[in-house]
């Protein structure tokens, strides 16, 4: 197949149950015999190489892309699996940071399209992707698999891997309505990644959840446990030009003043596990060389990207109350401006937007411009003016995203600063609008 067939190729895939349009609820029975099924139709790829199984509720896919880098900077082949996309569905399966080509993508869809006709079950169309993307690796012989979870870790179609480490980068509130109403519920499921044999990495910090997840590592029989701050930290952490300037401990090295050119301390946090990942993996230390080249060349789309500067526009794709914390921090630590500070946000359903806005709030947001993610989980964008109105916030509605941005560009002045957030699916449509953004 060529590029040619991509768009019926797309819209074979897009035929299916996208649970990521709408959300499996706790009534949907979970199971892994489809993509357990496809795996064993496609000859086990997804056992083929050594892989690093990344789940928690945020910074799993900028951890992802620093291991990644790590990885590449090693001078090996890595595979990398993310979602969602931001602006082609290629960028999930990825071959040393580049996206599979049309060519290569139409041609694995179409050999799943005729495995399909051999199942007992019609799969999903998140379980055909992580199927395209164990396929691709396989095909492609990498070194290494960076694999991110799509949702919790029990019951996620990637939890067929036995990751040789499996990362857990932190636990808070989200998809509550899969995972359980309480953070316990969301770490037990999420702490199902964990394999006999895997080295853990645990980010979260709550002592509770900590011990539980440590707990639920040995009862699966975990070969290591790394813990943050006993086993390894992020104990400088500060602001530079560009981005972040940190030290690093991990239980086999101690790397100092790495550049990390990325918006944010929270990850400085996330670089602290994907670097005790990278090196649990391999059993031995990274020279600070290639620390430095891969920490100093990444770029992370949609997180904290700065993507105009008169008047200063940010994009991030925080989506639940701890994300929306975080960012927060790093509006009022990194982007400080003398004009009026904007946002625009969309949310999808299941969301509580006062608790989103109200940390854009304390950061100094005074105008939200709400909008309506392009799903059909998109929360009413009145109901987000709604709740900003009720912070005391100025509030205005511009349903779609692109229109909303392209409105708050026009009625600001150089001075101010722009912040798009709530959702990935805003943060794709938003960049589109602007000059050098993905078509």
């Amino acid at each position: 197949m060529t590029s040619a067939d991509l768009p019926s190729a797309v819209a074979w895939l897009d035929a299916h149950t996208d649970f990521e349009a709408q959300s499996p609820n706790r009534q949907a029975l979970p199971t892994l015999d489809r993509i357990r099924e496809l795996m064993k139709l496609t000859g086990a790829p997804h056992e083929a190489y050594p892989s690093i199984h990344i789940t928690g509720t945020n910074g799993k896919g900028s951890t992802a892309a620093m291991a990644t880098a790590l990885i590449g900077a090693m001078g090996l082949s890595v595979g990398t699996y993310t979602s969602p996309n931001l602006s082609r569905v290629n960028e999930r399966i990825a071959r040393n940071g580049e996206p599979i080509d049309d060519d290569a993508f139409c041609t694995v869809l179409e050999s799943l399209r005729q495995l399909e006709e051999l199942m007992d079950a019609r799969p999903t169309r998140f379980e055909l992707l992580t199927a395209a993307a164990f396929v691709t690796f396989a095909d492609e012989a990498v070194d290494v698999a960076v694999i991110e979870v799509g949702l919790g870790g029990r019951w996620d179609c990637t939890n067929v891997v036995d990751g040789d480490v499996c990362v857990l980068t932190n636990v808070s509130f989200d998809h509550t309505e899969v995972l359980g109403p309480t953070l316990e519920d969301i770490a037990r499921d999420k702490s199902g990644i964990f394999k006999e044999g895997s080295r853990v990495v645990i980010g979260e910090r709550d002592p509770f959840l900590v011990a539980l997840l440590h707990n639920a590592a040995e009862r699966a029989g975990a070969a290591e446990v790394q813990l943050r701050d006993r086993d390894f930290s992020c104990p400088v952490n500060r602001l530079a030009v560009g981005g972040r300037l940190i030290d690093v401990i991990t239980p086999l090295a101690t790397h100092r003043e790495l550049l990390l050119p990325l918006h944010g301390a929270h990850q400085g946090d996330n670089a602290s596990c994907a670097l005790s990942a990278v090196e649990a993996l391999f059993g031995s230390a990274l020279s600070d060389q290639v620390v430095a080249e891969a920490f100093g060349a990444l770029v992370v789309p949609g997180r904290l990207e700065v993507v105009g500067r008169h008047p200063l526009v940010v994009v991030d794709g925080a989506h639940n109350v701890a994300g929306m914390q975080a960012l927060a921090r790093a509006l009022a630590e990194e982007f400080i401006v003398d004009g009026t500070a904007r946002a625009i946000v969309g949310m999808l359903v299941g969301r509580d937007p006062v608790a989103m806005l109200e940390p854009l709030r304390s950061a100094g947001v005074r105008e939200v411009t709400a909008c309506m993610p392009d799903s059909p989980r998109a929360l009413p964008a009145e109901t987000v003016a709604e709740s900003a109105r009720a912070l005391g916030m100025t509030a205005s509605v511009v349903e779609a995203p692109a229109d909303a941005l392209t409105s708050a560009l026009a009625g600001a002045d150089p001075a101010d600063r722009l912040v798009v957030c709530g959702s990935l699916y805003v943060v794709a449509d938003a960049r589109r609008v602007l000059p050098g953004g993905p078509s």
